[in-house]
């Protein structure tokens, strides 16, 4: 079988299973399989795959045909430039959340003293810590969350970037896994935001495979807004900034929570799909 081939049948393959972009999927697994860039298939088209190639082929887009994602079969993903390796315990990395990653490292490298400290709550894979670490090399980091499992995945994704000395990794519900009196210059978060009813509704990528904990918001999807609102400001230093990240359709109810427990509510930004997706808010 050529790579042509492989990848019209794949296609048809993971069509018939509802894959969305199935040619593009096909071709990804593929490039992957083969160590070399996607562009790059089209150039070796006439190319014969090997036995072992073909096998691992099949394997592959029998997993991606119920539904596990790209992410997890390949491994890794890119955020903000950087390889993060990926698994169940954690949310794979969205292209959205660059975004947050960008207007942090943003705001920070506007401090003049040094070094700025900042604080990734619910760090999941350790993407937006590693990428503020890696755009602020005067800025200490502290990447928290309850789940041990993803905060394994955090470091190794840390070591793995060569960032690991540059990050503290804690443990903990909530605030309580800060230090007594610790304070930051910018704490930045993408929390679990879907309501607790909707997940069911989710597509099998998501709703299968990443950790429930990771998306359960609450009844409404806010209840980590609100915990923040009402808990956050000892931690966050006088001229400090709040920068989280939420889903479609819950910017005015969340402005409405931080205001209400007297923020100031200084922006809310959209994403790179012009989405309403993070509120900036300061004390």
């Amino acid at each position: 079988m050529t790579v042509l081939e492989a990848i019209q049948k794949s296609a048809e393959f993971l069509g018939k299973k509802n894959v969305e972009a199935p040619r593009l999927q096909a071709e990804l697994l593929l490039a992957h399989l083969l160590k070399m860039p996607r562009m790059k298939l089209y150039l070796n088209f006439d190319r014969a795959l090997t036995v072992a190639e073909t096998d691992a082929l099949r394997e592959c887009i029998k997993r991606r045909g119920q539904r596990e994602p790209l992410q997890h079969i390949n491994g890794s993903t890119s955020f903000c430039g950087f390889e993060m390796t990926v698994n169940r315990h954690a949310l794979i990395p969205r292209p959205e959340t660059e975004q947050l990653a960008e207007l942090g490292w943003q705001f920070l490298a506007t401090i003049n003293h040094q070094p700025s400290i900042c604080l990734d709550f619910c760090t999941g894979s350790g993407c937006i810590a590693i990428a503020i670490a890696a755009k602020c090399p005067n800025a200490k980091i502290v990447a928290a969350d309850i789940s041990r499992e993803a905060l394994a995945l955090a470091q190794e994704n840390a070591a793995q970037n060569k960032l690991a000395e540059r990050i503290e990794f804690l443990q903990g519900d909530g605030f309580a896994a800060l230090a007594a009196g610790a304070q930051f210059d910018l704490i930045v978060s993408n929390p679990p935001y879907i309501p607790s009813a909707e997940i069911e509704t989710l597509e099998p990528e998501v709703r299968d495979f990443d950790p429930r904990l990771a998306l359960d918001g609450g009844a409404d999807g806010l209840n980590f807004y609100r915990l923040v609102a009402a808990q956050a400001k000892p931690f966050l230093k006088p001229d400090g900034k709040l920068m989280l990240e939420f889903g479609d359709g819950q910017a005015d109810a969340i402005k409405k929570i931080f205001e209400s427990e007297k923020w100031i509510v200084e922006a809310v930004r959209e994403d790179y799909s012009q989405r309403a997706r993070i509120l900036v808010a300061r004390l």
